[in-house]
């Protein structure tokens, strides 16, 4: 038997930053039904939140997973059961784009916290301000 232990912090935004998700209730019935979902598909998402414009996820990976096939899988099928259930007023969709990067075992709390709190820390920074510290933090060329 193989063991794994791959954690993941992805977080990926709705197109064009727009804030379809602009309120508390609907983004629990998001949030809620990414997880239903990964779970049926056989992804682990350990927490998941986010706020009006994007969702943060912390992913543990299977043997046979990758970024992207998760992002795929999630974002794709969020986006169609939202327009399905016509949960915005707009059409809506996801940003192609997403950050991915793994987590150590000893930064998995700071991680929970920190997705778990994503309301109240929006009230402070945008997610544009959060946007470019992942950069700067991550290293990421732009």
């Amino acid at each position: 038997m193989s063991f794994i232990k791959i954690y993941i912090h992805f977080v990926f935004s709705t197109k064009n930053r727009y804030p379809y998700l602009n309120t508390l209730d609907l983004r629990i019935k998001v949030w809620k039904h990414i997880k239903e979902n990964a779970s049926e598909k056989g992804i682990f998402i350990d927490m998941v939140n986010g706020y009006s414009d994007h969702c943060h996820c912390l992913i543990s990976l299977g043997s046979n997973q990758n970024i992207e096939k998760i992002a795929h899988l999630l974002k794709g099928e969020s986006s169609h059961w939202i327009n399905k259930n016509q949960l915005t007023k707009d059409k809506f969709a996801w940003q192609d784009e997403y950050f991915a990067v793994s987590v150590s075992e000893s930064m998995i709390e700071t991680v929970r916290k920190y997705i778990k709190n994503q309301e109240y820390h929006h009230r402070r920074k945008s997610f544009l301000e959060e946007y470019y510290e992942f950069i700067d933090k991550y290293d990421f060329p732009i």
